[in-house]
């Protein structure tokens, strides 16, 4: 029987974090990151956590809403400064072994109208306090996983036709829904997504295609070279410590580098993007040599340019991933100004760093930069996938091979089956 309660539902969504998001084996410690509305959630993961054998929960809690006090009535001096200590904790944690469980549910236009100048200037210097943490956990150092919290300012946003209860009871159903946790056994419903998206990755790196093309109807019309020995994952990733786990919940992508210097064409955003507490609407990049030539945005198009400003690497890219229209979070309907599961709803491009488990010896930086990976402080992955997407794989001798048609694919098990033969 499916969960009937909410209750239910929440202690199922908890325990789905613990046992296939993060994997934890029975002695292992944990650290969960989560806003400070999250407290009854993050509780449930805690006991859940116990109950699967930890050694040690630490829980750290944020409340965004300091950024915004910092922003508007801090001094220069304020924004400017990070103490030395600021990544010592988190990176003798990832040095212990400790397993990270981050939970987001933030207002996604919380610092709208904050001057963008010192949004950018402060959120650089964080990306480079926290940069070795931060590869070392993408990098897949330790196991780890990232899921959402309806909390209510990002519920309002989401749904400003509701009343505050019902919009946050309305956000809390769908990503019941698209994590599986309304499941009669999540556990297993997880097992069967998984080896799908398994499949998935061993045609495609079986394949090693040269390129992908993608075009749809809003305008995207891309030439995406791929990273010399690209690697493409997707759904469970096996940790260096020897822990399978699953990055992100919900995940329905499957992902691989492109090259910093072979990117041409226009790309045409299908989604908003939600980035440092402001949305960028109606976003149009066009790449030559792999570099943002020009840029255009509707709306926020200033915080656009502030992220590629970053770096000499922001303006490249550093991943892309396909997800078929048919996902579970497109199927809601919902926008959820959220790129953890906007997403998950449809193909995209991220700007900036690459993923070193995308290239063969990637964790070798000079190996990295020979094979084409794109290196910055940033990742900002942006959605330009809809339902008449239709993409390619270039092969090395340039014939192109029909991977998705109509926003799905085209090729599936039984593909992969062969590939592997």
């Amino acid at each position: 029987m499916p969960p009937s309660s909410f209750d239910d539902k929440l202690a199922r969504y908890a325990e789905l974090l613990v046992r296939i998001g993060v994997n934890l084996p029975e002695g292992g410690k944990v650290r969960i990151h989560a806003p400070i509305e999250a407290a009854p959630l993050v509780r449930l993961v805690a006991r859940a956590a116990y109950r699967a054998g930890a050694a040690d929960v630490r829980v750290g809690y944020r409340d965004d809403h300091l950024d915004r006090a910092l922003y508007e009535d801090g001094s220069d001096a304020a924004v400017d400064f990070l103490p030395e200590w600021l990544a010592q904790e988190q990176a003798a944690m990832v040095a212990d072994g400790y397993a990270f469980i981050s939970i987001v549910g933030e207002d996604p236009s919380l610092l709208a109208g904050v001057n963008a100048d010192r949004v950018a200037r402060r959120s650089k210097a964080l990306a480079a306090a926290r940069r070795e943490v931060s590869e070392a956990i993408s990098g897949m150092e330790v196991n780890w996983t990232v899921a959402g919290m309806a909390t209510p300012a990002w519920a309002r946003r989401v749904f400003p036709q509701l009343p505050e209860e019902e919009a946050v009871a309305r956000l809390w159903d769908d990503i019941f829904r698209v994590t599986r946790a309304d499941q009669p056994d999540p556990v297993a419903a997880w097992d069967t997504h998984l080896s799908k998206l398994e499949h998935l990755t061993e045609y495609l790196n079986e394949k090693q295609y040269t390129a992908l093309h993608l075009r749809s109807g809003l305008g995207t019309d891309l030439t995406v070279g791929l990273a010399e020995g690209h690697i493409w994952q997707g759904g469970a990733e096996t940790a260096k410590n020897g822990i399978r786990a699953v990055p992100n919940l919900p995940t329905d992508e499957v992902f691989t580098a492109p090259h910093r210097d072979r990117v041409d064409g226009v790309a045409v955003a299908s989604k908003p993007l939600s980035v440092r507490g402001q949305l960028v609407e109606g976003i149009r990049v066009r790449f030559e040599g792999g570099k943002a030539v020009e840029v255009r945005a509707e709306q926020g198009e200033e915080t656009l340019r502030q992220l590629l400003a970053t770096d000499e690497g922001a303006a490249h890219l550093g991943e892309i991933a396909l997800v078929p229209a048919s996902a579970p979070v497109a199927q809601t309907g919902t926008l959820f100004l959220n790129t953890l599961f906007d997403e998950n709803a449809a193909s995209h491009i991220a700007l900036g760093r690459c993923y070193p488990t995308n290239v063969q010896n990637g964790e070798n930086p000079e190996a990295l930069r020979a094979a084409g990976g794109n290196d910055s402080l940033i990742h900002v992955d942006w959605m330009i996938g809809t339902p008449d997407m239709d993409v390619d794989g270039i092969t090395a001798d340039g014939k192109c091979e029909a991977l998705m048609r109509g926003g799905e694919w085209v090729v599936g098990e039984r593909s992969a089956a062969e590939a592997k033969a």
